[in-house]
Protein backbone atom coordinates (compact mmCIF):
# COMPACT_ATOMS: atom_id res chain seq x y z
CA UNK A 1 0.00 0.00 0.00
CA UNK A 2 1.02 3.63 -0.47
CA UNK A 3 3.46 5.18 1.97
CA UNK A 4 2.52 8.23 4.04
CA UNK A 5 5.37 10.73 4.25
CA UNK A 6 5.41 13.80 6.43
CA UNK A 7 6.65 17.06 4.91
CA UNK A 8 6.81 20.48 6.49
CA UNK A 9 5.36 23.05 4.08
CA UNK A 10 5.25 26.82 4.21
CA UNK A 11 2.51 29.13 2.96
CA UNK A 12 3.68 31.63 0.36
CA UNK A 13 2.36 34.99 -0.74
CA UNK A 14 4.70 35.65 -3.69
CA UNK A 15 3.63 34.37 -7.10
CA UNK A 16 4.83 34.47 -10.68
CA UNK A 17 7.92 33.21 -12.50
CA UNK A 18 10.29 35.51 -10.65
CA UNK A 19 9.06 34.36 -7.25
CA UNK A 20 9.25 30.71 -8.35
CA UNK A 21 12.87 31.14 -9.45
CA UNK A 22 13.78 32.72 -6.11
CA UNK A 23 12.14 29.80 -4.27
CA UNK A 24 14.02 27.21 -6.33
CA UNK A 25 17.34 28.98 -5.71
CA UNK A 26 16.88 28.24 -2.00
CA UNK A 27 16.46 24.49 -2.73
CA UNK A 28 12.71 24.67 -2.27
CA UNK A 29 9.80 23.91 -4.59
CA UNK A 30 6.69 26.03 -5.29
CA UNK A 31 3.45 24.07 -5.03
CA UNK A 32 -0.31 24.53 -5.10
CA UNK A 33 -2.71 22.47 -2.98
CA UNK A 34 -6.19 22.08 -4.47
CA UNK A 35 -9.23 20.91 -2.51
CA UNK A 36 -12.93 20.50 -3.17
CA UNK A 37 -14.84 23.56 -2.09
CA UNK A 38 -11.72 25.40 -0.89
CA UNK A 39 -9.49 28.02 -2.42
CA UNK A 40 -6.16 26.78 -3.82
CA UNK A 41 -3.40 27.05 -1.23
CA UNK A 42 0.02 28.22 -2.41
CA UNK A 43 2.85 26.46 -0.62
CA UNK A 44 6.62 26.08 -0.57
CA UNK A 45 7.99 22.55 -0.11
CA UNK A 46 11.51 21.45 0.96
CA UNK A 47 13.42 20.43 -2.17
CA UNK A 48 15.27 17.27 -1.14
CA UNK A 49 12.49 15.82 1.03
CA UNK A 50 9.91 16.38 -1.70
CA UNK A 51 12.14 14.86 -4.38
CA UNK A 52 12.67 11.72 -2.28
CA UNK A 53 8.95 11.47 -1.44
CA UNK A 54 7.83 11.74 -5.08
CA UNK A 55 10.10 8.88 -6.12
CA UNK A 56 7.33 6.71 -4.67
CA UNK A 57 4.36 6.51 -7.03
CA UNK A 58 1.12 7.75 -5.45
CA UNK A 59 2.80 8.50 -2.13
CA UNK A 60 0.38 10.06 0.36
CA UNK A 61 1.95 13.22 1.76
CA UNK A 62 1.15 14.46 5.25
CA UNK A 63 1.73 18.20 4.91
CA UNK A 64 2.48 20.08 8.09
CA UNK A 65 1.38 23.63 7.22
CA UNK A 66 2.08 25.92 10.16
CA UNK A 67 1.10 23.24 12.66
CA UNK A 68 -1.97 21.97 10.74
CA UNK A 69 -1.78 18.62 8.96
CA UNK A 70 -3.29 17.96 5.54
CA UNK A 71 -3.24 14.75 3.50
CA UNK A 72 -2.38 15.21 -0.16
CA UNK A 73 -1.51 13.39 -3.38
CA UNK A 74 0.72 14.77 -6.12
CA UNK A 75 -1.37 15.08 -9.28
CA UNK A 76 1.12 16.88 -11.53
CA UNK A 77 4.89 17.20 -11.18
CA UNK A 78 6.70 19.60 -13.51
CA UNK A 79 10.38 18.84 -14.06
CA UNK A 80 13.25 20.58 -15.80
CA UNK A 81 13.60 18.79 -19.19
CA UNK A 82 17.39 18.64 -18.89
CA UNK A 83 18.25 18.41 -15.18
CA UNK A 84 15.02 16.53 -14.26
CA UNK A 85 14.80 18.58 -11.07
CA UNK A 86 11.30 19.33 -9.77
CA UNK A 87 10.14 22.84 -10.65
CA UNK A 88 6.53 22.82 -9.48
CA UNK A 89 4.02 20.43 -7.89
CA UNK A 90 0.22 20.39 -8.05
CA UNK A 91 -1.25 18.62 -5.04
CA UNK A 92 -4.81 17.51 -4.33
CA UNK A 93 -6.29 17.44 -0.83
CA UNK A 94 -7.59 14.03 0.27
CA UNK A 95 -9.30 12.62 3.35
CA UNK A 96 -9.13 9.27 5.08
CA UNK A 97 -11.85 7.01 3.73
CA UNK A 98 -12.18 9.03 0.54
CA UNK A 99 -11.87 7.16 -2.77
CA UNK A 100 -9.59 8.42 -5.53
CA UNK A 101 -8.72 7.37 -9.08
CA UNK A 102 -5.00 6.72 -9.62
CA UNK A 103 -2.69 4.98 -12.11
CA UNK A 104 -0.94 1.87 -10.78
CA UNK A 105 2.14 0.34 -12.43
CA UNK A 106 2.06 -3.20 -13.86
CA UNK A 107 5.02 -5.49 -13.08
CA UNK A 108 5.58 -8.63 -15.15
CA UNK A 109 7.18 -11.66 -13.50
CA UNK A 110 8.21 -15.11 -14.68
CA UNK A 111 9.77 -16.48 -17.87
CA UNK A 112 7.58 -17.20 -20.86
CA UNK A 113 8.16 -20.29 -23.04
CA UNK A 114 11.42 -20.50 -25.04
CA UNK A 115 11.67 -18.43 -28.25
CA UNK A 116 9.01 -15.96 -27.14
CA UNK A 117 8.92 -12.23 -26.51
CA UNK A 118 6.86 -10.57 -23.77
CA UNK A 119 5.27 -7.26 -24.75
CA UNK A 120 4.09 -4.95 -21.96
CA UNK A 121 1.53 -3.10 -24.04
CA UNK A 122 0.15 -0.93 -21.25
CA UNK A 123 2.49 -0.20 -18.30
CA UNK A 124 -0.24 0.84 -15.88
CA UNK A 125 -3.98 0.67 -15.23
CA UNK A 126 -6.34 3.16 -13.61
CA UNK A 127 -8.23 2.07 -10.52
CA UNK A 128 -10.44 3.59 -7.87
CA UNK A 129 -9.29 2.95 -4.33
CA UNK A 130 -9.29 4.39 -0.83
CA UNK A 131 -6.93 7.38 -0.72
CA UNK A 132 -4.86 6.08 2.18
CA UNK A 133 -4.69 2.49 0.90
CA UNK A 134 -3.33 2.86 -2.62
CA UNK A 135 -1.59 -0.28 -3.99
CA UNK A 136 2.05 0.23 -4.97
CA UNK A 137 1.79 -1.97 -8.08
CA UNK A 138 0.04 -4.99 -9.60
CA UNK A 139 1.96 -8.12 -10.59
CA UNK A 140 1.06 -10.42 -13.48
CA UNK A 141 2.80 -13.68 -14.36
CA UNK A 142 3.84 -15.00 -17.76
CA UNK A 143 5.64 -18.06 -16.41
CA UNK A 144 5.75 -20.76 -19.12
CA UNK A 145 3.21 -18.96 -21.34
CA UNK A 146 3.18 -19.75 -25.06
CA UNK A 147 2.88 -17.34 -28.01
CA UNK A 148 -0.61 -15.84 -28.21
CA UNK A 149 -1.08 -15.59 -24.44
CA UNK A 150 -2.69 -12.32 -23.40
CA UNK A 151 -3.58 -10.52 -20.19
CA UNK A 152 -6.35 -7.93 -20.41
CA UNK A 153 -6.98 -5.22 -17.83
CA UNK A 154 -9.98 -7.17 -16.62
CA UNK A 155 -7.71 -10.14 -15.90
CA UNK A 156 -5.42 -8.29 -13.50
CA UNK A 157 -6.05 -9.47 -9.95
CA UNK A 158 -7.07 -6.53 -7.74
CA UNK A 159 -7.10 -6.37 -3.93
CA UNK A 160 -10.38 -6.13 -2.08
CA UNK A 161 -11.82 -2.63 -2.21
CA UNK A 162 -10.03 -1.69 -5.45
CA UNK A 163 -12.17 -1.13 -8.57
CA UNK A 164 -10.93 -1.16 -12.16
CA UNK A 165 -11.43 2.09 -14.11
CA UNK A 166 -9.45 1.18 -17.26
CA UNK A 167 -11.45 -0.58 -20.00
CA UNK A 168 -11.47 -4.29 -19.03
CA UNK A 169 -10.69 -5.18 -22.68
CA UNK A 170 -7.50 -3.09 -22.73
CA UNK A 171 -4.54 -5.32 -23.69
CA UNK A 172 -1.90 -5.22 -20.95
CA UNK A 173 0.54 -8.04 -21.74
CA UNK A 174 0.99 -10.11 -24.89
CA UNK A 175 3.35 -13.04 -25.45
CA UNK A 176 4.51 -13.40 -29.05
CA UNK A 177 6.94 -15.63 -30.94
CA UNK A 178 10.41 -14.10 -31.03
CA UNK A 179 11.82 -13.19 -34.43
CA UNK A 180 15.40 -13.74 -35.57
CA UNK A 181 17.62 -10.78 -36.39
CA UNK A 182 17.80 -11.88 -40.04
CA UNK A 183 14.00 -12.11 -40.34
CA UNK A 184 13.61 -8.73 -38.65
CA UNK A 185 16.07 -7.10 -41.08
CA UNK A 186 14.27 -8.72 -44.02
CA UNK A 187 10.90 -7.42 -42.83
CA UNK A 188 12.35 -3.95 -42.32
CA UNK A 189 13.93 -3.96 -45.79
CA UNK A 190 10.64 -5.09 -47.35
CA UNK A 191 8.70 -2.38 -45.52
CA UNK A 192 11.20 0.28 -46.59
CA UNK A 193 11.05 -0.91 -50.20
CA UNK A 194 7.24 -0.71 -50.20
CA UNK A 195 7.47 2.81 -48.76
CA UNK A 196 10.02 3.82 -51.42
CA UNK A 197 12.79 4.50 -48.91
CA UNK A 198 16.30 4.39 -50.33
CA UNK A 199 19.50 4.46 -48.25
CA UNK A 200 22.71 6.12 -49.33
CA UNK A 201 25.62 3.75 -49.82
CA UNK A 202 27.82 3.63 -46.72
CA UNK A 203 31.61 4.18 -46.88
CA UNK A 204 32.17 0.52 -46.01
CA UNK A 205 29.84 -0.67 -48.80
CA UNK A 206 31.46 1.71 -51.30
CA UNK A 207 34.94 0.50 -50.32
CA UNK A 208 33.91 -3.14 -50.62
CA UNK A 209 32.34 -2.48 -54.01
CA UNK A 210 35.52 -0.72 -55.16
CA UNK A 211 37.68 -3.64 -54.08
CA UNK A 212 35.42 -6.00 -55.96
CA UNK A 213 35.64 -3.95 -59.16
CA UNK A 214 39.43 -3.70 -58.81
CA UNK A 215 39.69 -7.47 -58.45
CA UNK A 216 37.60 -7.99 -61.60
CA UNK A 217 39.67 -5.50 -63.59
CA UNK A 218 42.88 -7.16 -62.38
CA UNK A 219 41.60 -10.51 -63.55
CA UNK A 220 40.81 -9.14 -67.00
CA UNK A 221 44.30 -7.67 -67.31
CA UNK A 222 45.88 -11.00 -66.41
CA UNK A 223 43.89 -12.69 -69.16
CA UNK A 224 44.91 -10.10 -71.75
CA UNK A 225 48.56 -10.65 -70.93
CA UNK A 226 48.14 -14.35 -71.59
Amino acid sequence: MSDQIKITAEQRTEFGKGAARRIRRTDKIPAVLYGRGTEPEHLTLPGHATMMALKIQNAVLTLDVEGEERLALAKDVQRDPIKRTIEHVDLVLIKKGERVVVDIAIHVEGDAAPDTFVNLEYPHISVETEATHIPESFTVSVEGKEPGFQILAGGVELPEGVTLVTDPEELIVHVSKSISEEALEAELAEAEAEAGIEHEESDEEAAAEGEGEAAVEGGDEDKSEE
